[in-house]
C-alpha cells in the first residue's frame, strides 16, 4: 500500500465523511503473518460475515479453506468450486423430508438456469487476507475496498463512483450471497476495461450478521484510487453535501 495514499484517503474520509466506518480491503497471499489466521471453526455452518466483524473493529484476519465452515462461502471466496448436493432445491422449495429449501427462487428449474451463468474462480493464493483501511501497511495490496454504509453514506459513495462515469450503470447490485456481493464480484471487476461498484447485502440468510441499516458498497482498488482522487472536485465540496455530512455526523452521536 502506498502510504501517501493511505493518508490522502483518510484525510479526505474524515473531511467529507467525518466518523463514518472506515472501509475494509482485502487481498490474496502466499505469506503468513498477514494477520492472524482464523482457526477452523466448531460450528459447520459459521458465516464469515459475522466473523468479520471483527475486522470492522480493527482486527486484521487471515483465512484459509480450513478457515471457512460454510461449503458456498468456500466457493464465493475462491477455495472450492464444487457447489453443494441439490443447491437448485436449497435455493428455491427444498426436499420434503430432506432438505428445507430457503425459497429465494421459485423453481429449481429457475436455480439450474442461474447456475448455468454463475461467476466462480480459483483464489490465487493460500490465504485471503482482510484488514481495516487504517491497518493496511505498506507490504499490503489491497485487492478490493469494502464499505459497510447506511442510506446517506451510499449516498455519497454512490454518486461519487459515478462522478467520472458516462455509463448510468456503473454500480450494480447481483442476486448473490452476502459474501459473493462483498468478495466474488468485486473481485472479479479488477480485471474489467471498466470495473464497476456492487452495492450487496441483500442476502436474508446474511442480514442477521451486519446491522439492520447497512449494505455494502464494494469496489476494485483500481475504482477506488479514482474515486478517492475524484473527491476535491466532486459535489462532496458543494452546500448539498454538507447538509447530508451533518446528518451523518449527527446519525453517529
Amino acid at each position: 500500500m502506498d502510504m501517501k495514499f493511505k493518508e490522502q484517503f483518510l484525510g479526505s474520509w474524515r473531511k467529507y465523511f467525518g466518523t463514518a466506518d472506515l472501509p475494509i480491503c482485502f487481498y490474496y497471499t502466499n505469506e503468513t503473518g498477514r494477520g492472524e489466521l482464523v482457526k477452523p471453526p466448531t460450528v459447520q455452518h459459521q458465516c464469515i460475515l459475522g466473523v468479520l466483524s471483527k475486522v470492522r473493529g480493527g482486527k486484521s484476519l487471515s483465512f484459509e479453506a480450513d478457515s471457512i465452515g460454510c461449503g458456498g462461502r468456500k466457493r464465493y471466496l475462491g477455495f472450492s468450486q464444487q457447489m453443494r448436493p441439490n443447491f437448485e432445491y436449497f435455493l428455491s422449495c427444498g426436499i420434503p423430508g430432506e432438505m428445507e429449501g430457503e425459497r429465494y427462487k421459485r423453481t429449481p428449474e429457475m436455480v439450474r438456469e442461474i447456475m448455468k451463468n454463475m461467476p466462480v474462480f480459483k483464489a490465487p493464493a493460500r490465504y485471503i487476507v482482510f484488514k481495516r483501511f487504517d491497518a493496511l501497511e505498506e507490504a499490503d495490496r489491497p485487492d478490493v475496498v469494502i464499505f459497510y454504509a447506511k442510506p446517506d453514506v451510499l449516498a455519497g459513495l454512490f454518486t461519487l463512483s459515478s462522478f467520472d462515469e458516462v455509463d448510468p450503470n456503473g454500480v450494480f447490485a447481483p442476486f448473490s450471497a452476502g459474501c459473493g456481493s462483498i468478495v466474488l464480484h468485486p473481485y472479479l471487476e479488477k480485471d474489467a476495461e471498466k470495473p464497476r461498484c456492487v452495492i450487496g447485502m441483500f442476502d436474508v440468510s446474511a442480514r442477521p450478521y451486519v446491522q439492520k441499516d447497512d449494505l455494502t458498497f464494494a469496489m476494485p482498488m483500481s475504482k477506488f484510487r479514482r474515486m478517492v482522487e475524484n473527491m476535491d472536485e466532486s459535489f462532496l465540496i458543494t452546500s448539498s453535501w454538507e447538509k447530508v455530512r451533518k446528518r451523518i455526523e449527527i446519525s453517529k452521536q
